[in-house]
């Protein structure tokens, strides 16, 4: 075995390496914030975390963050209209 043989081998075991560790830190962030959901704790903060570590790896993750943003972005539309401006009336 040559060096760019061994280098070119050990790159890929880095990168498979890394791939493998991404997938579970997500998935252990996933079911943490998934028990998160009945247990005390931020939830909210960490499942979408979980999914962003994800994407990177699987469309179903990337496909569910998408869609997570844009139901994040409707309640916050929604709120916009409901609460009226600071100084105005509340009635």
């Amino acid at each position: 075995m040559n060096g760019q043989d061994f280098e070119s081998t050990a790159l890929e075991y880095y990168k498979h390496a890394k791939r493998l560790v991404k997938i579970v830190i997500g998935f252990t962030l996933l079911i943490l914030g998934i028990a998160l959901i009945v247990l005390p704790g931020p939830a909210i903060v960490v499942i979408p975390i979980a999914l962003a570590i994800l994407a990177g790896e699987f469309v179903w993750a990337r496909k569910l963050l998408k869609r997570l943003k844009k139901e994040v972005a409707r309640y916050k539309e929604l709120y916009k209209k409901k609460v009226p401006p600071e100084g105005g009336d509340a009635s």
